[in-house]
């Protein structure tokens, strides 16, 4: 088959995210102007550069109260975020954090989430997640909508430090059997790494 985006796909489901696939998914904490802390999860998400080390946040739609949604808000405000990446294990409190709430609630708390100091900057990192990238706000990007109310924007950040947890270290890198971080399928569909192959690049 064969659509146009601009018109109708013809399927159940739009299609788009679930051929853009696996998606890692940002579980991205942040903190508001007052001290609230919000924690919400991003699979438009990804690394854009190693040197620096910098990621890209895609945050589109509209907070259930109105206006962009907390994440958002909190980067620009206070310039500081950690992406703490999801694993299996955590995959049930990930999908909590998704839903939408008030932006007085703490969705780590709400989660049953412990919250974990940064070493350079505020808002606090999930403890249970084995990864947490520091970032600092670099620039936000508006892209084209098709809803002139809910903005579709891009949120740089550059990841001034990372916390790995040992246990997923091994020889010197990662583990990826120990690490099996999760990756959005489109629908209601994740996958979990837990196949790796390894392919040597040609000279």
């Amino acid at each position: 088959m064969f659509y146009e985006t601009k018109d109708h796909h013809g399927l159940k489901h739009n299609p788009f995210k679930s051929l853009v696939v696996p998606r890692p998914i940002g579980w991205v904490s942040s903190m508001a102007a007052d001290g609230t802390i919000n924690l919400a999860p991003y699979s438009f998400f990804n690394a854009m550069a190693s040197d620096p080390p910098a990621v890209a946040l895609g945050c589109n739609g509209l907070h259930v109260e109105g206006g962009a949604k907390d994440t958002v808000v909190n980067i620009e405000t206070t310039g500081e975020f950690v992406v703490n990446i999801a694993t299996w294990e955590l995959r049930e409190q990930m999908n909590l954090t998704s839903a939408s709430v008030p932006r007085s609630i703490d969705e780590m708390r709400e989660a049953g989430l412990e919250p974990a100091e940064c070493s350079l900057i505020k808002p606090p990192r999930v403890a249970a997640a084995p990864v947490n990238l520091e970032c600092t706000y670099l620039q936000t990007l508006d892209l084209p909508s098709n809803d002139p109310d809910a903005k579709n924007q891009v949120v740089f950040g550059q990841v001034v430090g990372i916390h790995i947890a040992d246990e997923i270290i091994a020889d010197g890198m990662i583990d990826m059997s120990k690490f099996k971080p999760v990756a959005r399928l489109g629908y209601m569909d994740y996958t979990a790494v837990d196949n790796v192959f390894t392919m040597g690049r040609p000279k």
